[in-house]
């Protein structure tokens, strides 16, 4: 059989005198992008899209094509004689024929042939009319159509240029990537806000079931999570591999309906072998932020105004790359909360966590600029954070705190004393289930730190987005599944 095919293929027409000959098209497809950059005027082109305003002229019909690749839109001129009867504002359409500058210098493609590829049925129900902008709260009503607005298409190219600069600035400064698990038999952060996970068929379970396990522990032999961090599978990799890195979903089930909060969202935590001082692990993060922050300033210049025109924020990701980011110590931050009390609804004590509004506060006090709050009490972080050499009521943590969003990044130096770390989970009752967590520190142990960075939060500090749920395609979150 497969002899026959070659003969077939040797004897054909497109392959003569042992050279490959593909049959061209008559119009070459081309992304609006390279439209744009290119400009080759004269040339034959054809570009595919959708319609996102349509002109109609004595002689000509004038629709404004884009292809999602960038944010500009290609005009297109239609003689009338050639316009399709389902041509309308949102089909989306293939034209083909000669670029030209026109006489108001303007770009236009001179279409010879438009093909209407999927109508769309305007008075059905379709919720966007042409050059019209509308609130964040109306468009999340349509999570599926979303995307075709301009604001929506914007933010999407935005969010995939930052992840590249993400990747790039951490390979670039030697960190490997690792994709840790999503299910997990783990609650990283101890604070119980985990979503369950089973099976969805109970005859199964119940075919699967160990003597005196429950059903739910039928599967694994133990219950399992979705993952809301990977910070503990980091931790063992990164005593193999000096400096790893992991970028993906991770799970929160708060009852939280916050701007700022999501039940899915996701996560870059970063983790590096022989970091001894918090010092180390603050310059990683400002850095990584800073260079990211370029990257996209530099790359995604239109897309990004279009983001910041509705409110005008752009100054916020200029305090992020102009300013040095600033340290204060926890104890710091509470002696400037008491001093100005009067600002606040709920007052900071010692020993507590910061709310929303003492972050924000910190962060204008310091001139509206990122700040590092180091040194916190142990006994509101979690286990893995390391005892502060100078105060044993204290662990070597960070928060970064920034404009906007207020807490951006956590992260801290690893307990690696074994009988400290030992002594902290047995008192949580997790000495059995982290049992390989302390192995870490009797096999060929080091120093180790590490951050995690939320994604989304990210995205409204250096867009200036209000709604965390606004800068991710399908957000979840409490009585919100939807799609």
């Amino acid at each position: 059989m497969a002899s026959w095919v070659l003969r077939s293929f040797l004897t054909s027409n497109n392959f003569r005198n042992g050279v490959f000959h593909i049959k061209r098209r008559a119009h070459i497809n081309t992304r609006i992008i390279d439209v744009f950059k290119l400009q080759p005027f004269g040339s034959h082109l054809s570009i595919k899209g959708w319609v996102k305003a349509m002109r109609k002229m004595k002689d000509n019909i004038f629709i404004d094509v884009n292809d999602g690749s960038c944010s500009d839109k290609l005009q297109v001129l239609i003689p009338k004689s050639k316009r399709p009867e389902s041509l309308t504002y949102g089909a989306a359409i293939e034209a083909a024929g000669s670029l030209v500058m026109n006489k108001n210098g303007q770009i236009e493609l001179a279409a010879e042939d438009v093909t209407v590829v999927g109508p769309c049925i305007v008075l059905d129900g379709y919720p966007f009319a042409p050059r019209k902008s509308y609130p964040s709260d109306y468009l999340r009503q349509y999570l599926h159509l979303r995307p075709r607005t301009n604001i929506f298409g914007a933010l999407l190219r935005v969010r995939d240029r930052a992840s590249c600069a993400i990747n790039e600035h951490l390979h670039n400064n030697g960190y490997i990537h690792i994709h840790t698990p999503i299910l997990t038999s783990n609650d990283c952060e101890g604070a119980g806000e985990v979503f369950r996970v089973k099976p969805d068929s109970e005859n199964m379970l119940k075919e699967m079931a160990k003597e005196g396990l429950p059903l739910d522990e039928a599967y694994f032999d133990s219950k399992a999570f979705l993952t809301v961090s990977g910070q503990l599978h980091l931790e063992a990799v990164v005593r193999g591999l000096s400096k790893v890195y992991t970028f993906g979903p991770t799970f929160r089930a708060e009852n939280s309906r916050t701007r700022l909060h999501l039940a899915e969202f996701y996560m870059i935590e970063a983790e590096a072998a022989f970091i001894e001082s918090l010092d180390e692990l603050v310059k990683i993060m400002e850095c990584m932020i800073k260079d990211v922050s370029k990257q996209i300033m530099e790359d995604c210049t239109d897309d990004v105004q279009i983001l910041h025109s509705s409110d005008g924020n752009e100054g916020s990701i200029m305090s992020v790359l102009e300013k040095p980011f600033q340290v204060m110590t926890y104890d710091q931050a509470i002696n400037i909360l008491e001093k100005h009390s009067g600002n606040f609804t709920s007052q900071a004590r010692t020993g507590q966590g910061l709310s929303k509004e003492h972050e924000l506060y910190l962060v204008k006090h310091a001139g509206d600029c990122p700040v590092f709050v180091i040194d916190w009490p142990h006994d509101i972080k979690p286990f893995y954070m390391k005892q502060c050499v100078h105060d044993s009521s204290k662990v070597s943590a960070v928060d970064l705190l920034v404009p906007r969003v207020g807490e951006l990044c956590g992260g801290s130096l690893r307990e690696d004393n074994l009988s400290q770390l030992q002594d902290k989970l047995t008192k949580l009752g997790l000495h059995e289930v982290l049992e390989w967590y302390l192995e870490l520190r009797k096999y060929g142990n080091v120093p180790s730190g590490g951050f995690g960075m939320g994604f989304e939060r990210y995205l409204q500090l250096i867009l200036g987005i209000p709604n965390i749920k606004d800068t991710i395609p399908f957000p979840r979150w409490p009585h919100n599944c939807k799609l």
